[in-house]
Protein backbone atom coordinates (compact mmCIF):
# COMPACT_ATOMS: atom_id res chain seq x y z
CA UNK A 1 0.00 0.00 0.00
CA UNK A 2 1.37 3.94 -0.96
CA UNK A 3 -0.38 5.33 2.02
CA UNK A 4 0.59 4.86 5.60
CA UNK A 5 -2.06 3.34 7.99
CA UNK A 6 -2.28 3.14 11.96
CA UNK A 7 0.15 0.45 12.03
CA UNK A 8 2.50 0.98 9.43
CA UNK A 9 4.51 3.00 7.21
CA UNK A 10 3.40 2.99 3.24
CA UNK A 11 5.87 1.87 0.68
CA UNK A 12 6.35 5.31 -0.41
CA UNK A 13 7.58 6.41 3.09
CA UNK A 14 9.53 3.33 3.47
CA UNK A 15 11.35 4.07 0.12
CA UNK A 16 12.10 7.78 0.45
CA UNK A 17 13.51 6.80 4.69
CA UNK A 18 16.08 3.92 3.05
CA UNK A 19 16.74 6.50 -0.48
CA UNK A 20 17.54 9.65 2.11
CA UNK A 21 19.45 7.23 4.46
CA UNK A 22 21.96 5.87 1.34
CA UNK A 23 22.47 9.31 0.00
CA UNK A 24 23.10 10.50 3.40
CA UNK A 25 25.87 8.31 4.21
CA UNK A 26 27.31 8.11 0.74
CA UNK A 27 27.55 11.66 0.36
CA UNK A 28 29.27 11.49 4.10
CA UNK A 29 31.43 8.82 2.84
CA UNK A 30 31.97 10.44 -0.35
CA UNK A 31 32.69 13.97 1.03
CA UNK A 32 35.74 12.38 3.75
CA UNK A 33 37.22 10.95 1.14
CA UNK A 34 37.40 14.28 -1.13
CA UNK A 35 38.86 15.78 1.72
CA UNK A 36 41.67 13.88 1.30
CA UNK A 37 42.04 14.19 -2.65
CA UNK A 38 45.29 16.05 -3.85
CA UNK A 39 44.94 19.26 -7.10
CA UNK A 40 46.32 16.22 -9.41
CA UNK A 41 44.06 13.49 -8.11
CA UNK A 42 41.86 11.90 -11.19
CA UNK A 43 38.81 11.85 -8.72
CA UNK A 44 39.37 15.99 -7.81
CA UNK A 45 37.17 17.39 -10.42
CA UNK A 46 34.52 14.13 -10.58
CA UNK A 47 34.13 13.61 -6.97
CA UNK A 48 32.73 17.32 -6.30
CA UNK A 49 30.73 17.08 -9.12
CA UNK A 50 29.10 13.90 -8.00
CA UNK A 51 28.86 15.14 -4.44
CA UNK A 52 27.19 18.06 -5.42
CA UNK A 53 24.82 16.91 -7.92
CA UNK A 54 23.81 13.95 -5.40
CA UNK A 55 23.37 17.04 -3.01
CA UNK A 56 21.02 19.15 -4.67
CA UNK A 57 18.73 15.79 -5.72
CA UNK A 58 18.91 15.14 -2.30
CA UNK A 59 17.69 18.32 -1.07
CA UNK A 60 14.75 17.97 -3.64
CA UNK A 61 14.03 14.15 -2.37
CA UNK A 62 13.87 15.13 1.72
CA UNK A 63 11.92 18.71 0.72
CA UNK A 64 9.59 16.35 -0.98
CA UNK A 65 9.54 13.38 2.15
CA UNK A 66 8.73 16.37 4.57
CA UNK A 67 6.04 17.08 2.59
CA UNK A 68 4.73 13.50 2.45
CA UNK A 69 5.44 13.32 6.07
CA UNK A 70 3.01 16.35 6.49
CA UNK A 71 0.22 15.35 4.46
CA UNK A 72 0.37 11.76 5.50
CA UNK A 73 -0.44 10.74 8.82
CA UNK A 74 1.97 8.23 10.46
CA UNK A 75 1.60 5.40 12.30
CA UNK A 76 0.60 5.75 15.56
CA UNK A 77 3.14 5.25 17.91
CA UNK A 78 3.73 1.14 19.21
CA UNK A 79 1.84 1.25 21.97
CA UNK A 80 5.02 -0.03 24.29
CA UNK A 81 6.89 3.04 23.55
CA UNK A 82 8.04 4.91 26.97
CA UNK A 83 6.65 8.98 26.78
CA UNK A 84 10.10 9.91 26.93
CA UNK A 85 11.12 7.39 24.11
CA UNK A 86 8.47 9.39 22.08
CA UNK A 87 9.40 12.39 22.69
CA UNK A 88 13.18 11.51 21.62
CA UNK A 89 12.31 10.20 19.06
CA UNK A 90 10.37 13.27 17.33
CA UNK A 91 12.94 15.72 18.68
CA UNK A 92 15.50 12.86 16.97
CA UNK A 93 13.45 13.05 13.46
CA UNK A 94 12.60 16.94 13.53
CA UNK A 95 16.75 16.99 14.20
CA UNK A 96 17.58 14.99 11.55
CA UNK A 97 15.41 17.32 9.00
CA UNK A 98 17.02 20.20 10.18
CA UNK A 99 20.71 19.01 10.35
CA UNK A 100 19.89 17.79 6.64
CA UNK A 101 18.63 21.17 5.35
CA UNK A 102 21.58 22.71 7.17
CA UNK A 103 24.49 20.71 5.94
CA UNK A 104 22.77 20.99 2.60
CA UNK A 105 22.40 24.92 2.34
CA UNK A 106 25.92 25.56 3.47
CA UNK A 107 27.19 22.89 0.66
CA UNK A 108 25.49 25.43 -1.78
CA UNK A 109 26.89 28.38 -0.36
CA UNK A 110 30.68 26.47 -0.57
CA UNK A 111 29.89 25.23 -4.41
CA UNK A 112 28.49 28.56 -5.77
CA UNK A 113 30.73 31.27 -3.77
CA UNK A 114 32.23 32.19 -7.04
CA UNK A 115 28.96 32.88 -8.63
CA UNK A 116 29.24 29.76 -10.60
CA UNK A 117 25.50 27.69 -11.07
CA UNK A 118 25.48 24.09 -9.56
CA UNK A 119 24.98 21.85 -12.53
CA UNK A 120 23.14 18.36 -11.73
CA UNK A 121 24.22 15.39 -13.99
CA UNK A 122 23.74 18.10 -17.15
CA UNK A 123 20.57 18.14 -16.22
CA UNK A 124 19.36 21.25 -14.84
CA UNK A 125 21.45 23.90 -12.60
CA UNK A 126 20.94 25.44 -9.89
CA UNK A 127 21.47 29.08 -9.73
CA UNK A 128 24.36 30.81 -7.84
CA UNK A 129 21.70 33.06 -5.69
CA UNK A 130 23.95 34.16 -2.79
CA UNK A 131 27.26 35.03 -3.40
CA UNK A 132 30.59 37.42 -2.29
CA UNK A 133 30.00 37.01 1.31
CA UNK A 134 32.79 37.79 2.97
CA UNK A 135 34.81 34.47 3.57
CA UNK A 136 31.42 32.45 2.06
CA UNK A 137 33.46 29.41 0.66
CA UNK A 138 35.26 28.76 4.20
CA UNK A 139 33.31 29.52 6.69
CA UNK A 140 30.37 27.50 4.92
CA UNK A 141 33.11 24.92 4.14
CA UNK A 142 33.73 24.93 8.28
CA UNK A 143 29.92 24.91 8.64
CA UNK A 144 29.45 22.06 6.27
CA UNK A 145 32.36 19.84 7.70
CA UNK A 146 30.70 19.90 11.23
CA UNK A 147 27.00 19.90 10.88
CA UNK A 148 27.33 16.69 8.68
CA UNK A 149 29.43 15.19 11.44
CA UNK A 150 26.89 15.85 14.00
CA UNK A 151 23.82 15.07 11.24
CA UNK A 152 26.13 11.36 11.10
CA UNK A 153 26.33 11.03 14.56
CA UNK A 154 22.68 11.80 14.97
CA UNK A 155 21.83 9.36 12.22
CA UNK A 156 23.72 6.91 14.27
CA UNK A 157 22.09 7.52 17.26
CA UNK A 158 18.71 7.08 15.22
CA UNK A 159 19.91 3.59 14.25
CA UNK A 160 21.39 2.19 17.37
CA UNK A 161 17.77 3.38 18.91
CA UNK A 162 15.85 1.58 16.23
CA UNK A 163 18.02 -1.33 16.57
CA UNK A 164 17.59 -1.34 20.49
CA UNK A 165 13.44 -1.36 19.71
CA UNK A 166 14.30 -4.60 17.47
CA UNK A 167 16.71 -6.42 19.31
CA UNK A 168 16.06 -5.35 22.94
CA UNK A 169 12.39 -4.44 23.35
CA UNK A 170 11.26 -6.24 20.72
CA UNK A 171 8.75 -4.27 19.16
CA UNK A 172 7.73 -3.11 15.73
CA UNK A 173 9.13 -0.05 15.62
CA UNK A 174 12.29 -1.15 13.17
CA UNK A 175 10.15 -3.78 11.43
CA UNK A 176 7.45 -1.21 10.56
CA UNK A 177 10.11 0.75 8.47
CA UNK A 178 11.09 -2.42 6.53
CA UNK A 179 9.77 -3.96 3.12
CA UNK A 180 7.94 -6.64 3.07
CA UNK A 181 6.74 -6.21 7.29
CA UNK A 182 3.46 -4.32 6.56
CA UNK A 183 1.08 -4.91 9.64
CA UNK A 184 3.48 -7.46 11.38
Amino acid sequence: MLLNTSGSYGWLAIILHWLVAVAVIGLFILGLYMTGLSYYDPFYRQGPYIHKSIGILLFLLVAFRLVWRLVNPRPAPVPTLKKWEHIGAELAHWGLYLLMFAVMISGYLISTADGRPIEVFGWFKVPAWITGLPSQEDIAGVVHYWLAMVLIGLAAVHALAALKHHFWDRDATLRRMLWGSRNK
